[in-house]
This record gives structure tokens, C-alpha cells and sequence, in this order.
């Protein structure tokens, strides 16, 4: 416990951001005018009173406040410290709270003060022996870690409590206000539980102090001895090269000479020289380092500033295209306006207009097999500039457009920067190939990346994940291929020109065996051309019985079948060449043909040889193609009423089916049908080859038409074929993919069909020699179809046949 006493009169000694502790032994510098003024006016007050030695009250003094209490020291010698300067030297004796001030002789401070007088239980309880106990054993500890052994006994030797607690005012991890702290617990016991605190917490950081010191000096050590043996290393290979007579690599080693010689942009160039700076402060085993040499790599074979001269012969160019692909008059006549507009800017001085060259980006969409990926590299040659393919069917991930980022490990650029790479050139033919089956998931969608690379007013800034600079794309000519319009995102179809690629007729199909596919066959049958000769009839008869499509590629496969068997037999010695295939010959060869027009087959056999059965017209992804529809009643006393629909169909084409149901009850009365057994019967209508999925408006008419047979008993002409959306009062509405629809009719051997009216101007499209062998009647209501598409009722037997 502690209790206050004796009242003093004392000169204060100041001391600033210093504390004395009872029982320490300080030396104090008299040169200090505040510590000189306390010691003379000590010293004259012990003369007078007769004290042996002068008593003075050491204060701290932190920012200019003194603290309540300070400590009563005795001033034991006044000498010379070991710098020479004047000092003395004092010891402190026990607390002193401050009162008020007071005057006394000397130019010093003198305030009034208590003693603080401190007491303890004899004997002291358990829980102080062991706090004391404790404490001796961290201050031992941490002496130790010093190797102050003789400090180690003293401090083992003292057993008063508040001497022991006084006695860490020595330790100099205290900071000041920790010691004032000290100072001002009057309490010997609460005083050594916090010295006792304090010791404690500073040998735990010394402690991760330590811990941390000892990690970073192993790795030093790592890293200083791997250091030596990689130069060890380098020694011994360049010693090895030495007596091999192998000549060291020197400037394909300077990434900075490298990057100074290049021609690249300014931008890229600086760039360039931040990595190769980068690079040269890297160590050698620093996994940076080959991250940066790999980049500097792909930035230095990127053809930054070189460009293929365009060709502006555009007569030449349009040659060109000719040659090489017959038909697809749009493809060609948009790339020749891209020519002759180029051409004119050229002239002008306009080949650059704030920052963007004139590139193109076009959308070639049509079934398989018309020939857009071949295009593409024809595009190239008539242009005369560099031709890649890029295939993005399957691709699911962002990056694989934009590039990784260069931290990941195996980071490469996007197939973007990885095209223009590969071309050597910065103004290529870039062909996006199936761009309609790029996919997306939890990586990123790579339709969206490519909104950017094919946007014409922001791809001249286009900037690589990988990359990191801007790269102008503002020059490639870009040509994407798709086989379904619907499944390009809207975003995505907005930036390109879209031309569509319809299919060929039977007679564009026959030039293109003929001219390309024939001779290309016999060179890989080991075939001369005066050998075998396909002649045209054979070929009309595999493009229009053997196959049915809209490109070519089947036809390609049927002549190879026949080029095949030809080479067989002759090597058996079966067949003597030259030989001439004629369309007899073909089902030797190839076998019977697969695809019979309607028309050529025997009247009673034909899927419209009974009532309720029409024929229709649809788009599918390998282009255009005929639909039969079939519809029936059930048995009133066995099937229930109702509308049942099968054939795989979607909802706008089950709702199409329903329409045409309403309808026809009811119009019944006008057009003269037995609508009752609308009401009585269940009606059922179905579409052939019912795996396949259907939907779409424009099978209207040709359902209405078909229940209109059903219950009329009159059959559907053979010839005719139909498409349009139907409404409830009998309107014709407008569809889409007229042309196909045209193109496949005159494939199937159809002379009649009949569109919306609204669709004529479609007709514009279809090529001139299909509209001349087939009757197009153009309708605007039901009614029309109806009399056009029925054979009359007097005539059932005999059915029209086409010519």
C-alpha cells in the first residue's frame, strides 16, 4: 500500500522526455541551465540547513506539462562526465507528489511536495511471491537475450517489491509515457504487475521480431547461394561454348536493341522499352522475367507496319471472283463496290479518316455446302492480300477472342491478334468461320468480345487482354460465315453486312460440277481429263434426283462415287477408258436415285393421291425444303373430338394449326364444307418425319388447305406448293425465306406455287431461270389458295400431272 507524509520544499529539476525511477543512478549534463540552476540552488539549501548531501525533485517534463509526481534524488557527486563536460551525478530516493509552488534561493523552481511512503504485508501473499517470481524470470530472459549476465545476478538479488518494479525504469524499450506511468502507480504491487505487462508484451514481439529475421535471412541465404550457382552455371557454359567454337548470341538476345530497330508504333514502343526495363531489373530466376521476354516476343513478330498492296483492278478482281466461284452474283458485286470505293479514296488522299482505314465486314449467311468459307480465300485473291480462317465453332471462351490476361500461366493472345500474326500483314481477309455456333458460359460470352473487333467505328483501338496496346483493325477486311441467321446475337448482327447465300438451281449446280467439282475429283482419282467424262445429263440427274441440297457438297460426293467406281473397275478390267458416263449409266455406278420429284412418280402413288394431304414449303438449316401435311377425322363413335397435333411441332405452329381450325368453322358454310363434322369428329393433323423439330407461321395455308381437302373430298393438285401465315378472317399474311422456298419447290419438280402477296417483291431475288419454270401466284386470301391448290370434284381421277 501506499500513503502520503512528509511534506518537502524542493527545486525541481526538470527533465525532458526522460524519467528517473526511485533507486536509479543518473549522470546529468550541467550544462544544461534548468539542470545547473536546481543542483546550485540544492546545494545552497543543503549549506544552510546542514544536510550532507543536497536533495532536488527530478520532474519529467514531456511537451512542456510536468507530471504530478516526480522523485526525490540526492545529488552524490558534482564532477566531470566522461566527455569532459560538467556534470553530476544523481540518485533517486522515492516518489513526491507535487503541490504548489514556492520560492526558495537560486534561480531554480521550488514547490512544496509529500513524500510517498510505501507499505507491504510481511510476509507477502502467494499471488505477489509469484508475480515477483515471474517477473525475475522474464527480466532474466531478456538480459540474457543481451548477454547482460552481471545485470542478470543483481536483479535476482533484489526481493522488495516496489525496488523490483522501479528497477525496469532501466529498460530502454520503455517508452516515456510507459515510464511516467510507472512513475505515477504509487501501488509496489499494481506497479510490478504492470512492469511485469510490459516486459511481458516486448519479449513477444522481440519474439516475431526474431521469427521474421530468421525467414528472411534463410531466404536471403536461398536466394544468395542460388545466385551463385546460376553464375557458376553460366560460367561453365560459356566455357563449354568456348571450346566448342560456338559463337555467343549477342544482338537476338538484346530485347533493347531489338525493340530500338524495329518499326514499331510510338505508342507500342514505349511500351516495348517499360517491359524491357522491367526486364533488366528482374532477376534471372524470377518468373517475371520469361512472362516478359515471351510478350516482347509476340510484340516484335507482329507485322505492326507492314500492308499488302490492295489490287484495284477491279475488272480483274470481278475476273477473279468469276473463275473461281460460279454464281452468288451478291457476294461478288458488294466486294467489287469495296474495291472501286477504296480506289476513289485512295486517289483522293482519303485512305485514312480520323485514325480508321476503310475496312468491311461482311455476314455470309446460308445453308451448308454454297461455299462461303471457300469464298473467302477468293475474296483474298482478288483483293491480292493475305487470306486466314479463324474457326470459331464450339468456342465458349472470352478469352480466347480478347487474349488472357499475362499473369495467367500459359497466357497467349486472343485468335484476333493471333490471325494477324499468322498473315504477316495488318490489312488481311480474316474469315470468321460459323460464327452462329460460338457458345457461352461461366468463362465469358466471345459473341459479346467480338462486338469490338467488329464494330468499324471502334476496331482501330481494338486492345488485347495479352497485348495491352492499341492494335488498328480498321483495315481487315472481315468476313464471318453462318448457317442460321436467328442464332447470331442482335448486337452482333447489327455491326455486320448481312448477304445472304440462298442456294444454287439445278442449272448453277450443273456449271459448277462441270467447271470445278469434275476436274478437281479426276486429279484426286488419278484421272486425266480425256479419260472420263461426266456429261451433263449425268450431272443433272445426281444434282436433281441423287441429291437434293442447296449447296453442293453431296453432289461433290456423288461424283467422286462415280469417279471411284470407274477407276475401280478399270483397274479390275472391267471397264476400258476413255469412257463417257451418261445419265444411263448412273444407277450401275451409284445405284438408284433417292429423290423422285412428285411428279414423276405414278399418279396413284403420290402423297397427294388421297384428300387431306398438301404440300408446303419450309426453311431449314441446310436451306430450303418441301413439307407435306396430313390431316384426318376420327371416327365419331370411336376417336373424341378435339384438334390432336404430332410431328414435333412449336407453339406458333400449333396455334397456326388452330387458326386454320377456327376458320374453317367458321367459313364452312361459305366455301361449302360439312363444318358439322368439324364439331362431331376429332381432327388430327400431323407432319412427316416427326423427329425433326418444326415451327414457324408460314405452314398456315397449307393446313387450312389440307383440312379443306379432308372435308371437301377434293384432292390437292401434285403440282402446286404453298407458304403464308393464315389469320382468322382468311388473310394471307407475309412470310420469310421466299427464295429458298422457290429453290427448293423447283428442285422437288413443283410448277405451281403460291405466296403471299406481300412477299412479290421477293421475287426480285430468285433467280430468272427458276421463275421461268415455275408459276408463282402471288394471293392475298384464303379462298384463292383454296381454288387454286383443289383439284376440281368432278375431276378426282384425273389428276393433273406436271409437265
Amino acid at each position: 500500500m501506499a500513503s502520503t507524509s512528509t511534506p518537502l520544499t524542493l527545486p525541481v529539476l526538470p527533465l525532458d522526455d526522460e524519467v528517473v525511477l526511485p533507486g536509479m543512478v543518473v549522470p546529468l549534463d550541467l550544462n544544461d541551465t534548468d539542470v545547473r540552476a536546481a543542483v546550485e540552488a540544492a546545494q545552497a539549501a543543503a549549506r544552510s540547513s546542514g544536510d550532507s548531501k543536497a536533495k532536488v525533485l527530478l520532474v519529467p517534463r514531456i511537451d512542456g506539462t510536468y507530471a504530478n509526481t516526480g522523485v526525490l534524488g540526492t545529488v552524490e557527486q558534482v564532477g566531470r562526465l566522461a566527455d569532459g563536460d560538467p556534470g553530476a551525478l544523481i540518485r533517486g530516493r522515492g516518489r513526491v507528489r507535487i503541490g504548489a509552488g514556492t520560492t526558495g534561493p537560486g534561480a531554480a523552481l521550488w514547490v512544496e511536495g509529500l513524500t510517498v511512503e510505501e507499505t507491504l504485508p510481511d510476509p507477502l501473499p502467494g499471488s505477489v511471491t509469484e508475480l515477483v517470481t515471474e517477473y525475475k524470470a522474464l527480466a532474466t530472459n531478456w538480459l540474457k537475450k543481451r548477454g547482460a549476465w552481471q545485470v542478470v545476478d543483481r536483479v535476482q538479488q533484489i526481493d522488495d517489491v516496489s525496488a523490483l518494479a522501479d528497477n525496469s525504469g532501466y529498460s530502454p524499450f520503455l517508452s516515456t509515457g510507459q515510464k511516467v506511468e510507472l512513475l505515477e502507480t504509487a501501488d509496489p504491487v499494481a506497479r510490478l504487475k504492470l512492469a511485469t505487462a510490459q516486459l511481458r508484451e516486448h519479449l513477444a514481439e522481440q519474439d516475431v521480431a526474431e521469427t521474421i529475421a530468421k525467414d528472411v535471412q534463410e531466404g536471403v541465404d536461398k536466394q544468395q547461394r542460388e545466385f551463385l550457382l546460376r553464375r557458376q552455371l553460366d560460367a561453365v557454359r560459356k566455357e563449354l561454348r568456348e571450346l566448342n567454337g560456338e559463337q555467343e548470341g549477342e544482338e537476338s538476345d538484346d530485347y533493347r536493341a531489338r525493340v530500338e530497330a524495329a518499326d514499331l508504333p510510338s505508342s507500342v514502343r514505349e511500351a516495348a522499352l517499360k517491359e524491357v526495363d522491367k526486364l533488366e531489373r528482374a532477376s534471372d530466376q524470377s518468373p517475371e522475367g520469361s512472362w516478359i521476354r515471351t510478350w516482347l516476343d509476340t510484340v516484335l513478330e507482329l507485322p505492326w507496319n507492314d500492308r499488302t498492296e490492295d489490287a484495284y483492278d477491279i475488272q480483274g478482281a470481278r475476273s477473279v471472283l468469276d473463275a473461281e466461284h460460279f454464281g452468288l452474283d451478291d457476294v461478288k458485286e458488294r466486294i467489287t463496290e469495296y474495291l472501286a470505293v477504296r480506289k476513289r479514296r485512295a486517289d483522293r488522299g482519303l485512305g485514312v479518316v480520323g485514325g480508321r482505314r476503310g475496312g468491311a465486314v461482311l455476314a455470309l449467311v446460308g445453308p451448308p455446302g454454297v461455299g462461303k468459307t471457300s469464298l473467302g480465300e477468293s475474296v483474298a485473291h482478288a483483293m491480292g492480300r493475305k487470306f486466314v480462317r479463324v474457326a470459331l465453332g464450339g468456342v465458349r471462351d472470352e478469352a480466347e477472342i480478347r487474349g488472357h490476361r499475362r499473369t495467367y500461366v500459359g497466357a497467349l493472345p486472343g485468335r484476333i491478334v493471333r490471325a494477324i500474326k499468322e498473315a504477316g500483314s495488318m490489312n488481311p481477309v480474316v474469315l470468321l468461320d460459323e460464327i452462329d455456333k460460338v457458345g457461352s458460359d461461366f468463362r465469358g460470352d466471345p459473341a459479346a468480345a467480338l462486338l469490338e473487333v467488329l464494330d468499324p467505328a471502334q476496331n482501330h483501338t481494338f486492345r488485347d487482354h495479352y497485348l495491352e496496346v492499341e492494335l488498328d483493325l480498321s483495315d481487315v477486311v472481315f468476313l464471318a460465315t453462318a448457317n442460321v441467321l436467328e442464332a447470331i446475337p442482335e448486337a452482333l448482327l447489327d455491326r455486320m453486312e448481312l448477304v445472304r447465300l440462298d442456294g444454287y438451281t439445278e442449272d448453277e449446280k450443273v456449271v459448277i460440277a462441270r467447271d470445278h467439282l469434275v476436274p478437281r475429283q479426276l486429279d484426286r482419282a488419278g484421272l486425266a481429263e480425256d479419260e472420263v467424262v461426266i456429261g451433263e445429263d449425268a450431272l443433272r440427274k445426281l444434282a436433281g434426283e441423287y441429291t437434293r441440297e442447296a449447296g453442293v457438297r453431296n453432289l461433290e460426293r456423288a461424283v467422286t462415287r462415280v469417279l471411284r467406281k470407274v477407276a475401280a473397275q478399270h483397274e479390275l478390267g472391267e471397264r476400258e477408258l476413255p469412257f463417257t458416263v451418261g445419265e444411263g449409266d448412273l444407277r450401275e455406278l451409284v445405284g438408284r436415285p433417292h429423290h423422285v420429284p412428285e411428279s414423276a412418280q405414278d399418279p396413284a402413288e403420290r402423297r397427294t393421291a388421297v384428300p387431306g394431304v398438301a404440300t408446303g414449303l419450309a426453311v431449314t438449316g441446310a436451306g430450303g425444303d418441301v413439307l407435306f401435311v396430313e390431316a384426318s377425322l376420327a371416327d365419331p363413335e370411336t376417336g373424341a373430338a378435339g384438334l390432336t397435333l404430332t410431328g414435333q411441332l412449336g407453339d406458333v405452329m400449333k396455334e397456326s394449326a388452330q387458326i386454320a381450325l377456327s376458320f374453317l368453322r367458321s367459313h364452312g358454310a361459305e366455301l361449302e364444307l360439312p363444318v358439322a363434322d368439324l364439331k362431331e369428329r376429332g381432327v388430327h393433323i400431323h407432319f412427316p418425319a416427326g423427329a425433326v423439330p418444326k415451327d414457324g407461321p408460314s405452314a398456315g395455308v397449307t393446313m387450312t388447305t389440307a383440312l379443306a381437302s379432308l372435308l371437301s373430298g377434293r384432292q390437292v393438285r401434285t403440282d402446286v406448293a404453298m407458304t403464308g401465315e393464315v389469320s382468322l378472317t382468311g388473310r394471307v399474311l407475309p412470310i420469310g425465306g421466299v427464295k429458298q422456298k422457290l429453290l427448293a419447290a423447283h428442285r422437288a419438280g413443283i410448277t405451281t406455287v403460291i405466296i403471299p402477296k406481300r412477299n412479290e417483291p421477293d421475287l426480285d431475288d430468285v433467280p430468272a431461270e427458276v421463275l421461268e419454270k415455275l408459276d408463282v401466284h402471288p394471293v392475298t386470301d384464303v379462298r384463292q389458295v383454296l381454288e387454286l391448290a383443289l383439284a376440281p370434284a368432278s375431276a378426282d381421277l384425273e389428276i393433273p400431272v406436271a409437265a
